[in-house]
């Protein structure tokens, strides 16, 4: 099979933060998925489930994808059935930035905005899962990858954790991890377990997430955490689980790119605030890695601007410097 520019499609850089923790006695690596083609993590599993179905002929040239995303898997896809020739219908919502949708109708996809939440549990995700099972009744032959259910999603992320712990001699003490579909996090701890390693999993979850059991509430940062709990999901897959709000994915993402010029998404920044959150536990000489999902191009609009930060949380640029002093201030205002 030609894979041509998928063929490039992981094996993405593996990186030291020297900086950021240049004074802990552990050292902290970060696997930049932003470097495949698509722009993130989710090429990984796009390629492998459009692939996997044309091998077994679920997929042919007249078959129509269909699929609900926030960002990065519905461009990841686009990237892919643009490859193959193949049509390709993405359901978002109004909360999907112009820049996200844009490239997906770049790629070549045809974009549906779900313009009202779902009126039983008043959530845009299971309003765009209806509507993807609506075109699937009506649309024939077409097919949803299902990136919340499908195996092939956390499959792919075998070969993210073969990856990491190939890359270093002294293996990996500590893996940070963030939630949304779990389709990295089941599949990097299936690897780890599976191999018997002796790596600690970190889940990093949002806020206002489900996923593992928290209250559902106001989330902005999208494809960091969820409001339905996938099917992906199995308890005991993470060792522990570190919630991150809003406003610390924010701080550590521009902590991030000022201090080691990284630009990266809101996922990103979440665990970087875990690995603060947990660092007096960490032993001494520890290896800790890091995954950061995608680039910060798609987040110039919202965690990189300062008039949309001021907008939802207020006069708050001064404490940019200080994390800690940032997230004290929040934690004032909640009070």
């Amino acid at each position: 099979m030609d894979n041509g520019v998928l063929a490039t499609i992981g094996h993405t850089p593996l990186v030291r933060l020297n900086r950021l923790f240049n004074d802990e006695s552990f050292r902290v690596f970060a696997k930049l998925e932003g470097f495949n083609p698509g722009g993130s993590i989710k090429d990984r599993p796009a390629r492998r489930i459009i692939e996997r179905g044309i091998e077994t002929g679920e997929i042919t040239p007249e078959t129509t994808i269909i699929e609900s995303s926030s960002g990065n898997m519905g461009i990841g896809l686009a990237q892919v059935c643009a490859y193959y020739g193949l049509r390709f219908i993405c359901v978002v919502d109004v909360k999907t930035t112009r820049q996200n949708i844009r490239l997906l109708e770049t790629f070549g996809a045809e974009v549906e905005v779900i313009l009202e939440p779902d009126p039983v549990s008043h959530e845009f995700l299971q309003a765009r899962i209806d509507r993807v099972r609506q075109l699937l009744s009506t649309i024939e032959n077409s097919v949803s990858p299902n990136q919340y259910a499908n195996e092939e999603n956390s499959g792919a992320h075998h070969q993210t954790m073969y990856e990491i712990v190939s890359a270093l001699d002294a293996g990996v003490d500590y893996l940070f991890c963030a939630t949304s579909t779990c389709g990295t996090l089941r599949g990097c701890a299936e690897y780890i377990r599976r191999r018997n390693l002796p790596t600690c999993v970190y889940a990093v979850d949002a806020v206002g997430s489900v996923i593992f059991g928290s209250r559902k509430a106001r989330r902005l940062i999208p494809g960091h955490g969820a409001a339905i709990r996938p099917k992906l999901f199995q308890d005991g897959l993470a060792d522990r689980c570190i919630h991150v709000s809003d406003l610390d994915c924010i701080v550590n993402c521009r902590q991030l790119v000022r201090t080691e010029g990284i630009l990266a998404g809101g996922s990103s920044g979440a665990v970087l605030s875990a690995i603060e959150q947990v660092k007096e536990s960490i032993p001494v000489g520890a290896t800790c890695v890091a995954i950061f999902p995608d680039r910060g191009e798609r987040y110039l609009d919202t965690i990189y601007s300062d008039e949309w930060v001021v907008e939802h949380f207020g006069e708050i640029a001064h404490l940019w410097e200080h994390p800690a002093r940032c997230r004290m201030s929040m934690a004032e205002s909640a009070c």
